[in-house]
């Protein structure tokens, strides 16, 4: 059985609603869950509900933080899960490097996060060559580009 890393997107609750505040985090990373489990509690400017896990699995990561406001399509956390049904939402998988490549060795790959929040932040990801890759198959995760900011933001 494939093992997939999904990243769970922060849910859509209607054309008006485009942003959920996140009032508190039931699970943790490494924590087991089950399809239906409590994730966390959500609120929008309408109601609060509660935010249920899409499939069995672990929790590999969590990028929603209590208090914090996140967008639908957002990723609210990453899960390790062998539901074939939510390959859809799976990471692309990429070929693991038989040996470390040196930072300017080929072309360095952006998560959709990354790409935004570079742009946000007003920076050309195509043209940022000198940040670190951590994330899944060695590509430049959001939490990357906020330690890339903050760093410069540090040298100005």
């Amino acid at each position: 059985m494939d093992t997939l890393l999904i990243d769970v997107p922060v849910p859509s609750m209607g054309a008006t609603v485009s942003e959920l505040n996140v009032i508190v985090i039931k699970v943790s990373p490494g924590d087991r869950v089950t399809k239906g489990q409590r994730l966390a509690d959500l609120e929008s400017d309408k109601s609060a509900f509660e935010f249920e896990s899409p499939c069995d699995g672990i929790v590999r990561e969590m990028l929603g933080q209590p208090g914090a406001t996140m967008k639908s399509g957002d990723v609210f956390c990453r899960i390790e899960t062998t539901d074939s049904t939510l390959r859809h939402l799976a990471e692309p998988a990429a070929p693991a490097p038989a040996a470390p490549a040196p930072k300017a060795a080929g072309p360095v790959v952006w998560t959709p996060r990354a790409t935004k929040l570079a742009q946000e932040a007003g920076l050309d990801p195509a043209k940022i060559t000198d940040i670190e890759a951590t994330g899944p198959g060695h590509r430049v995760s959001g939490d990357d580009v906020q330690r890339y900011l903050a760093a410069r933001k540090g040298q100005d």
